[in-house]
């Protein structure tokens, strides 16, 4: 049995000794940035590499502010507006099937009550697109602003309704533009895309998404829409995720604030970059035209770099990224075939920490291949 054994182990060193090296290098690389930034309270990170044999998940620091707890690798967090890729591979899924098409007009699309709010405030919705939804050129002024925030803070127990939401959409601002002339970022775009989600498939969004991705067979069980799905069984606790400009801890207050499909999925950083891998690796969209569709700019990218869904940045190589308001980051490099999720506890330190790791360690993997 040793005799056989040993010429296999022999053939496997050299492919585990690369990946072990740079994982050495990935948690030196975490270790020296949590010293440097202990404010950031707690770091998680997962790399998911299949090129290299890679995939590797570490977490630094605590789970809530006390410093009682150990920060765990398998704790889940809310992804925020990471959300946003989820539904619109939704809805490319269902272009794929053919129920929809991008250049297709809202109107029909959406219910009567949504309609008559929208067209009540002279938006023409033969002129809106799923494209334009999924763009953030649609024009709809969003409901998110600076009063929105205030009102969150004054009610941190209150129940939102998506209605509401749209409502407040309505009440806030006037259309923006026509349709496809420029870019702002809302959360509007896509609660309709999410009611779309629901009119096409007679489900509720959450449920048609997780059909639609495919969660199960992809083995992404730690993901799902926090208080309207049930929970994973034997998930670790929630870490606490803080904004402390706002004096917020995520366990405060009423998730239904970031809900209904501009945020409102929890997942463990795991389970993040590993639906970043799988859609851009073909797994879920399986019509690869389509799915270059959804990292193709929409308008010049010096005027915007969103695409459909997700951003696209040039950094010498292209990359693939959305954020999360809480400070969850997720990107995949198509040149190392590479997903890194990084996810911050204190949001300030989002913006030190995260872009930081996640283009180091693309770098590194870039590397490592080109060696």
């Amino acid at each position: 049995m040793r005799k056989h054994l040993l010429p296999i182990l022999l053939f496997w060193i050299p492919l585990f000794a690369p990946a072990q090296e740079l994982e050495k290098q990935f948690q030196g690389m975490l270790d020296s940035v949590y010293r440097e930034n202990p404010k950031a309270l707690g770091i998680l990170i997962h790399v998911e590499a299949p090129d290299q044999g890679l995939s590797w998940t570490a977490a630094s620091g605590f789970a809530e502010k006390s410093a009682s707890a150990p920060l765990r690798i398998d704790q889940p967090v809310l992804i925020a507006s990471n959300t946003k890729p989820y539904v619109a591979t939704a809805i490319l899924r269902l272009v794929e099937e053919g129920v929809l098409q991008l250049n297709m007009s809202i109107g029909p699309l959406l219910t009567p009550e949504t309609r008559d709010l929208l067209e009540t405030d002279d938006y023409d919705l033969s002129s809106i697109t799923i494209r334009h939804l999924l763009s953030h050129t649609s024009g709809i002024h969003d409901y998110v602003d600076d009063a929105y925030f205030d009102l969150v803070i004054a009610r941190p127990k209150h129940q939102w309704g998506k209605e509401a939401q749209i409502q407040r959409s309505l009440d806030v601002g006037d259309p923006l533009w026509t349709p496809g002339h420029s870019f702002s970022y809302g959360d509007i775009n896509y609660i309709l895309l999410a009611e779309i989600l629901e009119t096409q498939t007679k489900e509720p969004f959450y449920a048609a998404m997780r059909r639609l991705l495919k969660l199960k067979a992809l083995g992404l069980k730690n993901t799902w829409f926090e208080t309207l799905e049930p929970r994973p069984e034997g998930l670790a606790a929630f870490a606490h995720q803080y904004a402390r400009n706002f004096q917020w801890d995520s366990y405060e207050l009423n998730p239904s604030w970031d809900l209904y499909g501009g945020g409102g999925l929890a997942a463990t950083v795991k389970d993040g970059a590993l639906f970043f891998q799988h859609l851009f690796e073909g797994h879920i969209v399986k019509d690869a035209e389509l799915l270059r569709t959804m990292s193709e700019y929409v308008l010049p990218s010096e005027t915007s770099k969103y695409c459909l869904g997700v951003y696209h940045f040039d950094f010498g190589y292209p990359l693939y990224y959305h954020g999360g308001w809480w400070g969850t980051d997720v990107n995949y490099s198509p040149e190392t075939n590479a997903s890194i999720a990084v996810y911050t506890l204190v949001k300030e330190q989002r913006g030190v920490v995260n872009p930081f790791l996640g283009k180091e360690i693309q770098r590194l993997l870039s590397e490592a291949l080109n060696e």
